[in-house]
């Protein structure tokens, strides 16, 4: 192994320790599933649209960028292919056996990008609570999680503009 891979073992391993106590466990279960498939952001967003008129388009188009973020970082980990942690048990079952990137990362940074932008105080702290559950949960690995986050950071990035009503040339 070199020095990354190292690293990711001994980090997942202390974080998954960390999912022992009954209540951090059912925390990152609970953070684990409502992020699958992004769920949890896009049904806020759905929500904030229905309750937010004025700003609805921003919020459709900030939920839609977030669902693009997922379906991109599914591409991704159909490519890259790299296995989920085999060497702690999980807390949580996985829709999928791959796990480069965290499409939950990706979903909950493009998510707090996008929402934070449009005033959403919570997002950032919520996204870094589903980030550290996958790693809770013994699902992924630093890399894959820190991965997923850049790929939901970027992707929200650049269609932020388009988000906030201009178009992107």
């Amino acid at each position: 192994m070199d020095d990354l891979d190292d690293m990711d073992h001994r980090i997942v391993t202390a974080l998954r320790a960390c999912g022992t106590d009954p209540r951090v466990a059912g925390a990152a279960r609970a953070l684990s599933w409502a992020g699958e498939h992004g769920a949890l952001w896009l049904a806020g967003g759905l929500a904030a649209a229905a309750v937010d008129p004025p700003r609805r388009t921003a919020w459709l188009r900030g939920t839609a960028l977030t669902a693009g973020a997922h379906v991109v970082s599914m591409g991704v980990k159909r490519i890259v292919r790299r296995p989920r942690p085999a060497h702690v048990v999980p807390l949580v079952r996985t829709a999928g056996r791959h796990s480069f990137p965290s499409s939950h990362a990706t979903s909950a940074v493009a998510a707090a990008v996008v929402f934070g932008g449009l005033g959403v105080r919570a997002a950032w702290p919520l996204a870094a609570a589903v980030c550290a559950s996958r790693l809770v949960a013994g699902v992924h690995y630093p890399s894959d999680v820190a991965a997923g986050a850049a790929l939901g950071a970027l992707t929200a990035r650049l269609g932020t503009h388009w988000m906030r009503g201009g178009s992107r040339d």
